[in-house]
């Protein structure tokens, strides 16, 4: 496959660093935009982008505001919109550098959050939208007062940055990953400031009370043994949605299928999906 990586201006100025991967010396069949999760990165996904280009597929990833090569405080979004318009712009993007190539949204995590709230409140021009273990809701539940109190330090203190508590161990089982893991990687982190944390669980709050307005299909996939984001919220959208979702669940998966026990057949089954929306 081939790699190219260039910078995108995003929402209020933000500097967004984007690569693609692209198969060799052949046509490319439909794009895929992808959004990351918390602390991490596009370039976390080469071994996914590797299967998507031997299907035909090109794989387009940005780093979000605060994440990666891209401009920001580390673990702070300017806003879930702004978020979102960055996730359309990549789109917009793809759809100039491959006119009349089909075009889909593919969210892991928190960029699951941010892509729903794309597709819901923009009506990006996109065939289908992807959603690997989507922060809609987290699978523990925060205290009601410290969640009251982190509203009200945000709304003082917004970029004021908190670790994320996360437990490595709990993204997937271990000796099967292809990806670095995260205390490996010097562009990952596990920094949230409040106000992020803030927009992102409004954020799925509210995707969770518009998903009948969801205007593409979806394909949503999450695992049974996901101790980060809740299996339950997932199933509540899939549920609202009916038809207009292909519903799976990964019987002990943890929550980044794409690197768990099953990875390759996590994203052989998303392969199977996008052809069937060809």
């Amino acid at each position: 496959m081939r790699r190219e990586e260039w910078k995108l201006t995003g929402d209020k100025g933000t500097d967004l660093f984007i690569r693609e991967w692209k198969p060799d010396a052949r046509d490319v069949r439909a794009a895929i935009c992808l959004v990351h999760g918390m602390g991490e990165h596009g370039d976390r996904y080469q071994h996914v982008a590797a299967q998507f280009t031997e299907a035909g597929f090109a794989l387009i990833a940005l780093d979000q505001h605060g994440h990666g090569r891209s401009s920001g405080k580390r673990g702070h979004l300017l806003s879930l919109d702004a978020a979102a318009s960055d996730a359309a712009l990549i789109i917009e993007e793809a759809g100039k550098r491959k006119p009349g190539v089909p075009v889909f949204l593919y969210g892991h995590s928190m960029g699951g959050n941010v892509a729903l709230n794309c597709a819901l409140r923009l009506r990006p021009g996109i065939r289908g939208l992807i959603l690997t273990s989507p922060w809609l809701r987290l699978a523990f539940s925060p205290h009601p007062l410290k969640e009251w109190i982190g509203r009200k330090i945000a709304a003082i203190l917004p970029e004021l940055q908190q670790s994320t508590g996360l437990n490595p161990a709990e993204l997937f089982r271990p000796g099967y990953a292809k990806a670095a893991p995260i205390v490996e990687d010097p562009l990952c982190h596990t920094k949230i400031t409040l106000h992020t944390y803030n927009e992102i669980a409004a954020g799925g709050e509210w995707a969770l009370a518009h998903a009948d307005s969801l205007h593409v299909p979806l394909l949503l996939m999450h695992g049974s043994s996901d101790r980060i984001t809740s299996l339950e919220a997932s199933r509540l959208l899939a549920e609202r949605l009916g038809e207009r979702c292909e519903w799976r669940v990964w019987e002990g998966g943890y929550h980044e299928l794409h690197n768990d026990v099953e990875g390759e057949q996590a994203i052989n089954e998303v392969i199977d999906w996008l052809e069937r929306q060809l």
